[in-house]
């Protein structure tokens, strides 16, 4: 009850799943938006239908394109149902190259860099939240521990 209390005070939900999944979802608004101003840009479209954004647009670079969005994507459902060992590990993961895509792919326009400032800090968010958050698990083995403990010593007095 105590900590429920004091998730309701705080206003942070107590589920790291839900945080996790709603900050790459927060990650996926702001790429999808970076790139919908990136296309208002006069000149962008007609650059990218004449096959020219930078790089040469070959079908092998935008499949390369559409893996590294689906990884941002794919972790909106995977941090809500992996166990906590496995899912700290593939967020780190997940927010590394996602991090590389981001200011690898990127450019300078003051919209981009503060899309970019805004989806970089979200999975800087991210990696730290499953490296400090306790694992309940782990918690829950040495309460039962200790509770035992407690009995035993209980009995033989």
């Amino acid at each position: 009850m105590g900590s429920t209390l004091r998730t309701i005070r705080s206003g942070v939900t107590p589920d790291l799943g839900t945080r996790l999944s709603t900050l790459w979802v927060v990650v996926m608004f702001n790429m999808v938006f970076a790139d919908i101003l990136t296309f208002i840009k006069p000149g962008a479209l007609q650059d990218l239908w004449a096959g020219q954004a930078g790089v040469q647009i070959t079908p092998g670079l935008l499949l390369l394109f559409a893996i590294l969005i689906e990884v941002p994507i794919a972790m909106i459902f995977v941090s809500r149902v992996l166990r906590p060992g496995p899912g700290r590990w593939a967020n780190t993961a997940a927010a590394a190259v996602t991090t590389a895509f981001v200011v690898g792919g990127g450019s300078l326009s003051p919209h981009y860099v503060f899309f970019a400032s805004v989806e970089v800090a979200c999975m800087a968010l991210i990696v730290w939240s499953v490296w400090t958050q306790r694992d309940p698990e782990a918690v829950a083995q040495r309460t039962t521990v200790v509770r035992h403990a407690g009995e035993r010593i209980g009995r033989a007095s």
